[in-house]
This record gives C-alpha cells, sequence and structure tokens, in this order.
C-alpha cells in the first residue's frame, strides 16, 4: 500500500513495522531536540484509516511498535483507548523489535514471531530466508524524475522476503543501497517507493554491485 502498510487479501491480514510510537515523548525525557508531540496520534490515525480500507481482521505490528519502554509506559489513556478501539474484533499480534518493551497491558498476542505458512513475520530480516516478511531497517530509495530527485520509504522485495519500510510518523530511513540491505536482497529486487502512487524500481545497489 501507499502508505507503507501491508495487505494480504487472501488472509484479511494487514501489516505495518516501525511505528515508533511515543517517539517525541521519549526525545523530550532524554533532553534531545523536541518534536511536535503529536505523531502518536498521526500514526494511529493513518493506521486506523488503513484498517478501514482494507477490512483488514489481523493486524501484525513487525516490531519497534514503542520508541522504548517508558514511551510505553507514557502512552496517555486516549491512545490506550484508540488501540483497544482498533483491536476490538480482531487478531491482534505484537512482534518484538530491538527498541520494543515486551509484553504490555495493551491486548493482542505479543511473540518474537509469527508464522502463517508459508510466511514468517519477524522483525529483522535473516540471511537466506524464504517467505519471510520483516521490518526494522527502515528502507528507503531515490530516483530521478523529471520534477527533480524523488526519496521516499519504500518496500524492498525479491522472491524470497519483503522489507516493510517504517510507518510512524517520526522514523528516518537507511537507504537501499546500502550494504546491509543489498546483502539481503537478490539481484532481482524491487525497491517499491511509496506515496499515493507507488514506484516500483530496480533495487540501488551500493557501489561494485
Amino acid at each position: 500500500m501507499g502508505s507503507g502498510a501491508l495487505f494480504l487479501p487472501e488472509h484479511h491480514l494487514l501489516c505495518v513495522s516501525d511505528l515508533h510510537l511515543g517517539k517525541s515523548e521519549r526525545r523530550a525525557r532524554q533532553g534531545m531536540a523536541q518534536l511536535p508531540p503529536y505523531e502518536t496520534r498521526d500514526t494511529l490515525s493513518r493506521l486506523e484509516a488503513d484498517i478501514t480500507a482494507t477490512k483488514a481482521t489481523t493486524i501484525i505490528c513487525l516490531g519497534d511498535s514503542f520508541d522504548d519502554r517508558a514511551a510505553a509506559e507514557a502512552l496517555g489513556d486516549e491512545e490506550k483507548l484508540w488501540l483497544k478501539t482498533l483491536q476490538a474484533g480482531r487478531g491482534w499480534v505484537w512482534i518484538e523489535g530491538n527498541h520494543d518493551p515486551g509484553p504490555l497491558d495493551l491486548g493482542g498476542m505479543h511473540v518474537a514471531e509469527f508464522i502463517l505458512p508459508p510466511l514468517t513475520f519477524r522483525h529483522i530480516a535473516q540471511v537466506d530466508q524464504t517467505g519471510e516478511i520483516s521490518g526494522h531497517y527502515h528502507p528507503k530509495a531515490s530516483v530521478r524524475t523529471r520534477a527533480g530527485t524523488v526519496t521516499r520509504p519504500a518496500f524492498l522485495t525479491d522472491s524470497n522476503k519483503i522489507i516493510l519500510p517504517a510507518y510512524g510518523t517520526y522514523t528516518g530511513g537507511l537507504y537501499a543501497h546500502s550494504s546491509v540491505l543489498s546483502d539481503l536482497m537478490q539481484p532481482t529486487a524491487l525497491a517499491v517507493l511509496t506515496g499515493s502512487h507507488p514506484l516500483p524500481v530496480p533495487m540501488p545497489r551500493h557501489p561494485g554491485r
């Protein structure tokens, strides 16, 4: 999807990665340059819109759903209620990420990875795995157009795996041509830039590839 979510209609399943809810709270708490404290609401609003549009009955969050443990604990009552409302009547899976605080009292299932044969959903991609859907790296890619260079978050996909872009409002990105991503993906991999008109291009590669 152009939003950065992955929808599997045959399973009525919507998958998102790297929400990083509470990032503005965490930065303020740690004395860093502050960001407007609206990213959690913006992220949840977009997620609600995608759930409504797809009528998904299963939601998988691929890890790093919260920016750290304290950010999860600081989630406001309104946002907690919002999450519970989104979960109502749906299967909801929280997959552990490297930022995640672990199981929380926020409903849903908390697991290290989730298997829906032939697919495996996990936070960080593994080399030489098939049927794998992951996140973690926040991939982005640039392409040249008549209007200039366009850089957007991007899906990376080949015949073995899909790496999702970060879904959260305040999330940076790792260029697809970085060596860590280039080494994970097959030579025929595509980068699909997100946006109102998703744009598939051959995955950019690091120098020498």
